[in-house]
């Protein structure tokens, strides 16, 4: 791995002068309001699963379809991150985060108002369609405001904790609101938020974006939904059976388009996603271990708080005060690992914390349907907390390394994409291997819910530790290197 000084752009790319970046103060306040819209982006990932059996009950919603209350969300998200995150660097980051906001808050109060389940999917697959816009103006923000040196590391290392106790912030939240309010207000309750990032944004945050060529991709932008809709789609079928002729041909159309995509994006003179940003093998390998702890947070936790419910009996609130642990240790992991991560590098804490994760998730697997919270489900939250706190803490900062100014946008997008996709294709496949299992269960009753879940558990644990052997064989390189503190570095 090779390092070199980044070039200040040229040409048809240019950034905005360093004079228009936030003095020292504002910086921090930028942070802060990018906090709380990758909050609300992450908590609505997850928000919704405890709320489901009453939305479910009160919509009429089956549960062949319940599962696309959670993927419409995703999908819709992580298919349209990647023209988000261009229309971001050529209109502008904050106008971009801006409207991204504005509709995602109109699409979350129509959520909460909707008479049928059908409307119910397609309010949060319209929240999926601005937080696309929203999500990468937010991290495209932070990555130009935030360019290098502890400061950096730092901002990084809180918007990795963010996104990771969001997802479990989101279970407790949704407890409370179903419990005490309706399940409603799991979607209302983001227009108040969503006003005050809107006015702290309009006050606080500076203006920049990549002049010049602002032509987008259409055809790219065409072809790249439609193969992850495909791909998406076709897991969300193999319930009857992986050699289904229906999945065989959404997957196998999913992959050709994907393919297409690679294809058009070399020949394109405007690319929606440039290959540098996926072809270098550290970020490459950030990408993919993103990917397989979104189908974790995303997938797993939903079979997690369906067990709190079902099997153990547990209301909404309680439910969601259950998983909280979690999200505690990762929050008090987090500035520790952080102070660590200039001693000891990333590399170490990426290799370690999907292994830890993993642990926990194959111990959860363990459940049974008489055993207790405290006994079967509290320590292996605990350990998944330990672990998953070791790989967001380096993680983002990672994703984005040694990015280009001019292509921050498409590769925050990138990076938002993966967590999205692998919690859409993800609980697709957990759903399938879950319904396997129960249908093979002897058990019965609760006990073969209990196998489906368990089910579930253990696929998230070796797709936790493949995310391990990922980061072992690619991330690759020196501290200095995959933690530069002068000039941004390409990683090579």
């Amino acid at each position: 791995m090779t390092t070199s000084a980044a070039r200040p752009a040229t040409g048809s790319h240019q950034t905005a002068p360093p004079s228009d970046a936030p003095a020292s103060a504002r910086r921090w306040w930028v942070l802060v309001i990018v906090g709380l819209a990758q909050l609300v982006v992450v908590l609505d990932g997850t928000i919704v699963n405890i709320a489901l059996p009453q939305a479910q009950a009160e919509l009429g919603l089956s549960d062949e379809n319940r599962q696309w209350v959670v993927t419409a969300y995703a999908l819709a998200f992580g298919a349209l991150l990647l023209l988000g995150g261009r229309i971001a660097d050529f209109w502008g980051r904050k106008r971009t985060f801006i409207v991204g906001m504005v509709g995602f808050g109109a699409a979350s109060a129509f959520g909460g108002l909707v008479s049928t389940g059908e409307l119910l999917v397609t309010a949060r697959a319209l929240q999926g369609v601005f937080a696309a816009l929203l999500a990468p103006a937010a991290l495209a923000v932070l990555t130009t405001t935030f360019s290098r040196g502890r400061e950096r590391n730092t901002a990084f290392a809180v918007f990795g904790a963010i996104s990771g106790a969001g997802a479990a912030v989101g279970l407790v939240l949704g407890g409370v609101l179903t419990e005490f309010v309706s399940w409603r207000w799991c979607l209302l309750v983001n227009v108040p938020i969503v006003i005050v990032a809107i006015v702290a944004a309009a006050l606080v945050v500076r203006e920049s974006k990549a002049e010049g060529d602002n032509r987008l991709d259409v055809v790219g932008t065409v072809v790249v939904a439609l193969g992850l809709a495909s791909l998406v789609y076709g897991f969300t079928q193999a319930e009857d059976g992986w050699g289904s002729p229906v999945v065989i041909g959404f997957i196998s159309l999913g992959a050709g388009l994907l393919a297409l995509f690679v294809l058009v994006q070399k020949r394109s003179d405007h690319p929606l996603l440039p290959l540098g940003v996926l072809t270098n093998r550290v970020r490459g390998g950030a990408f993919l271990v993103q990917l397989i702890v979104g189908s974790v947070m995303i997938g797993a936790l939903l079979y997690l708080t369906f067990h709190l419910q079902i099997v153990l009996g547990f209301g909404p609130l309680e439910a969601g005060l259950a998983t909280l642990p979690m999200t505690l240790v990762i929050m008090v992991m987090a500035p520790v690992l952080t102070k660590l991560l200039p001693v000891i590098g990333p590399r170490l804490l990426m290799i370690v914390g999907p292994i830890v994760a993993a642990a926990g998730l194959f111990w959860l697997s363990f459940i049974t349907a008489d055993g207790g919270y405290a006994t079967h489900v509290l320590p292996p939250l605990i350990v998944m907390g330990v672990g998953l706190a070791g790989i967001f803490v380096p993680m983002q900062n990672l994703a984005l390394a040694g990015v280009a100014p001019h292509e921050a946008g498409a590769a925050s997008a990138t990076s938002n994409a993966m967590m999205q996709i692998g919690g859409s294709i993800g609980l697709a496949v957990y759903t399938n291997l879950y319904a396997s299992a129960v249908a093979g269960s002897t058990a019965g009753g609760l006990g073969a819910l209990v196998d489906g879940y368990s089910a579930a558990f253990v696929a998230a644990a070796v797709a936790a530790f493949v995310a391990a052997l990922i980061s072992f064989f690619m991330i690759r390189g020196t501290k200095e290197e995959l933690l530069p503190s002068g000039p941004v570095v390409h990683l090579g």
